[in-house]
C-alpha cells in the first residue's frame, strides 16, 4: 500500500530549495497515474459535450431553451456538493469515497451513452456531477495526504492543477473531434474505460485515511452550505444563459446568500462543524481559494471570449475552434512544469501574483484583435503565455490552501480548493458573457463588428480582473503568526 506521509508544520512561503531531487517509488508513480487520470477526465467532463450540444439536442429532442441543461446540471451538482463530500472523505476515508465516486462515473456514463430520451439524458449528468463531487476533492486530498510537502508535493499538485486547467480546453477538443468522426455518444463511454482501469488499480495503491474515532456529521450545516452552493451556481448560469435581469437569477443568488450566512452561523455553534470556523480564519485558506477562483474564472471566460472571437467573427468551425486552443493546452503543461520551481524560488504568494501579472499582460493585447484571419498568431502566443501564466497561479493556490494543515483536515481544504475551482468556471462566463451582451445591446447591432466590439471590452475587464488578483494576493495573503500557530 502507499504510505500516507504526515503533513508538516511549517509556513507556507518555507518551501524547500527547488532543485532537491524529487524521487517517486515505482507505486507512488501508479498512484499518480490512477489520481491525475481520475481528476483529468473530470475535469474534461465539464466541456466535453458543449460543442455537442445542438447535436445531442437533435438526436434526443430536447427543446432550445433547454440545452443548456445538458452542461449545467452536471455543473450544479460538481460545485453545490463538493464541500460536503469534501469533509465526507475526511471522515468516513477518502479512497473509499473516491472509489465509490468513480464507480457512480461508470454508471452514469454508461446510462448517458444509451440515452434517448431528454430526462435520461439530464439523470446522467446530474449522476456525472455528483461523481465529480465525490472524485475531486477526494483525490487531491489523497494527492496531499500521500506526497511530503515541500518539492515533492508541489510537483505532484503542479501535475495535477495542468491536468484540471488543460482538462476544460482538452474536452472542448475532443468533444468536437468525436462529435465529427464518431459519435457524441462516446463522450459517455470513454469515461467508462477511464473508471474501469481506475477502479480496478486505485485499490493496489491507495492506502485509506480516516479517523479512528468517527466524529458525527454536521448535517445541519451540509444541507445549508450545500443548498446555498446549489443557489448561487443556479443563479449565475441562469443569468448566463438568459440575462442578468432575470428575476429568478438574482433571486435564487440571494437565496443562495442566505443559506451560507445561516451555514456561517451555524458553524460557530455546533460541536462538529462541517467546515470549523478557525480554518476559514487562516490568509492562506480564505485567499488562497480568492485565487483559485479568480484564475479559473478569468482563463475558463477568456477562453469562452475566444470561441466567440473564432466562430462569430473569423467564421471558425467549432472543431477549428477547439483545436486552435491546443496551443493553450501546451501553455499549461509548461505551466505545470515550471509552476513548482517558481513556487520553490519565490515562495508560493509571491508565484500567484507573478502568475496573474504575466497573465493580464498576455491578455491585454487581445484588445487590439481584428476581423481577419491575420490576427490568429497574436491569438495563439498570448493564449500560449497566459496558459503558463495561469498555471503557475493555480499551481501557487492549490499549494498555498494546503500547506500547513493537518492530514485530518486535507479533505476539507482540497474540498475547499474544488469548489473555488468549479464556481470559479461557473461564475466567470456569465459575468463575460453579461458584458458581451450590453456591449453589442448599446451598439444597437448584431453583426460580426459588434461581436468583435463585445468580445474585446470583456477581454479588457478580464485582464484588469487578473490584475486586481495579483494586487489583492499581494497585500493580504501573508502568513501570519496565527496561522501558523492553528497549523
Amino acid at each position: 500500500m502507499l504510505d500516507i506521509v504526515p503533513t508538516a508544520d511549517r509556513a507556507v512561503n518555507q518551501e524547500a530549495p527547488a532543485g532537491r531531487a524529487t524521487r517517486f517509488t515505482g507505486r507512488q508513480r501508479l498512484a499518480l497515474f490512477v489520481l491525475l487520470t481520475a481528476s483529468f477526465t473530470l475535469a474534461v467532463d465539464f466541456s466535453i459535450l458543449n460543442v455537442a450540444l445542438p447535436t445531442i439536442g437533435s438526436d434526443l429532442g430536447f427543446a432550445l431553451d433547454h440545452l443548456q441543461w445538458i452542461a449545467s446540471s452536471f455543473a450544479l451538482c460538481a460545485a453545490g456538493f463538493t464541500l460536503f463530500f469534501g469533509r465526507l472523505a475526511d471522515l468516513f476515508g477518502r479512497r473509499r469515497l473516491f472509489l465509490l465516486g468513480m464507480a457512480l462515473l461508470g454508471v452514469s456514463s454508461l446510462v448517458g451513452g444509451f440515452a434517448h430520451e431528454p430526462v435520461v439524458m439530464i439523470v446522467s449528468r446530474v449522476a456525472q456531477g455528483l461523481a465529480t463531487a465525490m472524485v475531486v476533492p477526494a483525490a487531491l486530498s489523497l494527492l496531499t495526504t500521500s506526497f511530503a510537502e515541500g518539492p515533492q508535493r508541489n510537483t505532484v499538485l503542479g501535475l495535477n492543477g495542468a491536468l484540471m486547467a488543460a482538462g476544460f480546453t482538452t474536452g472542448a477538443i475532443l468533444g468536437g473531434v468525436l462529435t465529427d468522426l464518431l459519435s457524441w455518444r462516446w463522450a459517455f463511454f470513454i469515461n467508462i474505460f477511464v473508471a474501469v482501469v481506475v477502479l480496478v488499480i486505485a485499490p493496489f495503491v491507495l492506502s485509506e485515511s480516516r479517523p479512528h474515532e468517527r466524529p458525527k456529521l454536521d448535517l445541519a450545516g451540509a444541507v445549508t452550505v450545500t443548498l446555498g452552493l446549489l443557489a448561487l451556481v443556479y443563479g449565475l448560469t441562469t443569468a448566463g444563459e438568459t440575462s442578468w435581469d432575470n428575476p429568478l437569477a438574482w433571486g435564487a443568488l440571494l437565496v443562495g446568500v442566505v443559506f451560507l450566512v445561516v451555514f456561517w452561523q451555524i458553524e460557530k455553534r455546533v460541536a462538529h462543524p462541517l467546515v470549523p470556523v478557525a480554518i476559514l480564519k487562516r490568509k492562506t485558506v480564505a485567499w488562497g481559494n480568492v485565487a483559485g477562483l479568480l484564475a479559473f474564472a478569468t482563463e475558463t471566460s477568456l477562453v469562452f471570449l475566444l470561441t466567440l472571437y473564432l466562430q462569430k467573427v473569423l467564421g471558425y468551425s467549432p472543431l477549428a475552434a477547439g483545436l486552435s486552443f491546443a496551443v493553450l493546452g501546451a501553455g499549461t503543461v509548461l505551466g505545470a512544469i515550471i509552476g513548482p520551481k517558481v513556487i520553490g524560488t519565490l515562495g508560493s504568494r509571491r508565484a500567484i501574483v507573478a502568475g496573474f501579472l504575466l497573465q493580464a499582460a498576455a491578455t491585454f493585447p487581445l484588445l487590439f484583435l481584428g476581423p481577419d484571419s491575420g490576427w490568429i498568431l497574436l491569438l495563439l502566443v498570448a493564449t500560449f503565455i497566459g496558459g503558463v501564466a495561469n498555471l503557475v497561479a493555480i499551481v501557487g493556490y492549490v499549494v498555498t490552501s494546503t500547506s500547513g494543515l493537518p492530514d485530518n483536515e486535507q479533505g476539507l481544504a482540497t474540498g475547499l480548493v474544488t469548489m473555488s475551482q468549479q464556481i470559479g468556471i461557473t461564475m466567470g462566463i456569465p459575468i463575460m458573457s453579461a458584458i458581451v451582451t450590453a456591449r453589442m445591446n448599446a451598439l444597437g447591432e448584431t453583426g460580426a463588428a459588434s461581436v468583435l466590439d463585445g468580445v474585446t471590452t470583456a477581454v479588457g475587464v478580464n485582464a484588469v480582473l487578473c490584475v486586481l488578483a495579483a494586487a489583492a494576493i499581494a497585500l493580504f495573503l501573508r502568513h501570519s503568526t496565527s496561522d501558523q500557530l492553528n497549523a
